[in-house]
């Protein structure tokens, strides 16, 4: 379980260093984004630990990646939006 919870935040934190790389101009800061990615990983590697058991370590990753990503691409803003000079 730890191999699994120490591979998971990798897993988080590698997809949010990637994100930061290919969309740093939709991303808001990479100190909120870096964090984000490990805690949706470690909290996607719990769940799926929980519902599966033990010894399914590759599909724990597997649902650590899957809910990581989904809680990263909450933090996309649209293509257009600029921030306003009075913000």
């Amino acid at each position: 379980m730890v191999w699994e919870a120490l591979g998971s935040a990798f897993i988080g934190l590698a997809l949010a260093l990637l994100a930061t790389r290919l969309l740093p101009h939709r991303l808001p800061a990479r100190t909120l984004v870096l964090p984000t990615g490990v805690v949706g990983a470690l909290f996607g590697a719990f769940v799926t630990h929980s519902a599966l058991g033990a010894g399914h370590t590759a599909l724990t990753l597997l649902g650590a990646l899957a809910v990581a990503a989904a809680l990263l691409s909450l933090l996309i803003r649209p293509a257009g939006l600029r921030r306003s000079a009075t913000a």
